[in-house]
């Protein structure tokens, strides 16, 4: 870390005890203060009173520490002061890192694509918190070193693990290479090692302030290699037996987790219409112990609602956007995308697949310089929203680190809620926007000037002709709601129009948010209405009705509030 500045003292607080005049009288202690400077010599002035009832003293621009030290004795050798203490400085500590490649990580700090992290760690840095990065393991790395610990391998298939066993307690990526065209199946490409799981790790919590590489968003997190990928990708059970080991749940044959993580990193997928049930059935697990799960969208250029873990419910799935703040032209999209984050770009839309043409616009971390197997430590730039999710994933640690008691449905709502425009352009939903690290740390750690937010963020499917609703218990209030009850509301669906909204209170009353209309084709409600709630009593349990009217578009509840 950098040395801080030794500025001057130039002025001392004084504190009176509490029976004397001067801690009630400015005159009073304007008169004493008169009176040490004429002991003492020094050109002394009484400037206010504090808020807390202290003294201000000024001893001016001219005052050396021996003159500090003689004005400090005088007033502690006087019956009527309780304490005396200089008047020190404080600087921001979100100095720019010390870490020899942190100017190629615009993805942090730029004002236009970048996710304003730095901002943030004056706050929080990670501390406490374990992030399982569920991927192709781990590559021995001396920027990530420090803040790993111990994983597992669930590859349950030796031939796909390449260490000669199924599953074991060693996380060592041993490659995902593959020799040759169609080893993987129809279309499959010969390839080398990805160390992909290192790269991700990096992004998250890089060891930072080391005059050395990358620094981390979370850099006093814990990294926790759950290795799933080797040969030929991963099975969707061994997926779902990580995600519930990585979360502090039993897996048959597997010892416990000696440290869970609230954190999961998903930056993986598959296609397909539907979450399939054993995915889902291991997030849902996840979430009730407390872990927040983060799931890439994809990097078809497609409607992440085709792809998988990213169409599972209870995640938070993430879109990749460029420097310049659009869309990654790779990056999948959609109603069920939640937020953006820096995916970066290798290369243009229009350049040669395969090429890196573009280094400088990608996501620079931690790598291995190995074709197959590992070899020497390096760094490289990636691009995709495997690259922008463990953004999310470090944000979300940051936020569990500052304030723990923050649940996954929180987690989620303030990151969405906080989040920018996209400076750029986005076809087809990239969510709420680009996640904003330092708004959304200062969100959760501010207490708000007025009013009590309660959420509801656990999705609830809203299927054609289907009535559903999604309930928010409110509890320590006194009185009636509001007459102005805030109602925010983030509906995915497609064909807005096919919905009627309704808020009914806990007595049964239903108050009318949204009427339907053919003819709003726009896609997904996300709003705040205000409700005249002042009749009702505040305590108990409110819900959202959303009806659906009509048949051809569906979607879901991501999530809704009630502001007191």
């Amino acid at each position: 870390m950098r040395a801080l500045p030794s500025a001057p003292v130039e002025k001392v607080i004084v504190t009176y005890k509490s029976k004397a005049a001067e801690a009630g009288s400015n005159t009073a202690a304007k008169s004493d203060t008169a009176e040490k400077a004429a002991k003492t010599g020094e050109k002394l002035s009484f400037e206010r009173r504090l808020a807390g009832g202290g003294a201000l003293v000024d001893l001016g621009d001219s005052a050396t520490k021996q003159d500090l030290t003689e004005v400090m004795a005088a007033f502690r050798a006087d019956p009527s002061v309780a304490s005396v203490e200089p008047d020190i400085r404080a600087y921001a500590m979100a100095v720019t890192p010390n870490d020899t490649d942190y100017a190629k990580q615009w993805d942090l700090f730029e004002p236009t694509g970048g996710m304003n992290v730095p901002a943030a760690w004056d706050k929080t840095t990670g501390s406490g918190v374990t992030v399982a990065v569920i991927d192709t393991g781990y590559a021995a790395h001396s920027d990530l070193a420090t803040n790993v610990v111990s994983g597992y391998d669930f590859i349950s298939t030796s031939a796909d693990a390449r260490d000669g066993n199924g599953r074991d307690a060693d996380s060592k990526d041993e490659g995902d290479w593959n020799a040759t065209a169609g080893e993987c199946g129809a279309g499959s490409t010969a390839s080398n090692s990805s160390w992909h799981g290192t790269h991700v790790a990096g992004t998250i919590a890089a060891v930072t302030n080391n005059t050395k590489g990358i620094a981390g968003i979370a850099y006093n997190a814990k990294i926790q290699p759950v290795r799933v990928l080797g040969k030929c990708g991963g099975s969707s059970a061994d997926i779902a037996d990580a995600i519930t080991w990585a979360s502090g749940g039993s897996v048959p044959g597997v010892p416990a987790n000696a440290t869970p993580a609230k954190v999961i990193n998903l930056s993986l997928g598959g296609a397909s219409a539907t979450c399939p049930s054993v995915y889902q059935t291991a997030i849902n697990g996840a979430v009730s112990r407390g872990t927040t799960v983060v799931v890439a969208a994809g990097n078809s250029n497609a409607n992440a609602s085709g792809f998988t873990p990213a169409n599972c419910a209870n995640v938070i799935n993430v879109a990749s956007t460029s420097r310049e703040g659009n869309r990654s032209y790779y990056s999948n999209f959609g109603a069920i995308v939640d937020v953006a984050a820096p995916g970066g770009e290798t290369r243009r839309s229009t350049d040669t697949p395969g090429t890196v043409t573009t280094p400088e616009n990608g996501i620079y971390s931690t790598l291995n310089s190995g074709a197959t197997t590992q070899s020497a430590e390096n760094y490289k730039p990636y691009q995709g929203t495997s690259m922008a999710a463990p953004h999310i994933a470090g944000l979300a640690a940051l936020l569990k680190s500052a304030k723990s008691t923050l649940t996954p449905a929180e987690i989620e709502s303030a990151i969405k809620a906080n989040a920018r425009p996209l400076p750029g352009t986005c076809t087809g939903g990239c969510g709420t926007g680009i996640a904003d690290s330092a708004k959304t740390v200062d969100a959760v750690t501010t207490t708000p000037p007025a009013g009590t937010v309660f959420t509801n963020a656990t999705d609830a499917t809203v299927p054609d002709n289907t009535t559903v609703s999604s309930s928010i218990a409110v509890t320590g209030r006194t009185g009636n709601a509001p007459a102005a009850l805030k109602v925010g509301v983030d509906i995915k669906h497609t064909w807005r129009g096919d919905l009627v909204i309704d808020l009914i209170a806990p007595d049964g009353t239903v108050r009318n948010l949204k009427t339907s209309s053919s003819s709003d084709s726009a896609d997904n409600v996300l709003t705040t209405y205000t409700v005249d709630a002042s009749s009702e009593v505040a305590n108990g349990t409110w819900k959202l009705q959303v009806r659906d009217v009509a048949t051809g578009d569906t979607g879901y509840i991501d999530s809704w509030s009630l502001t007191f």
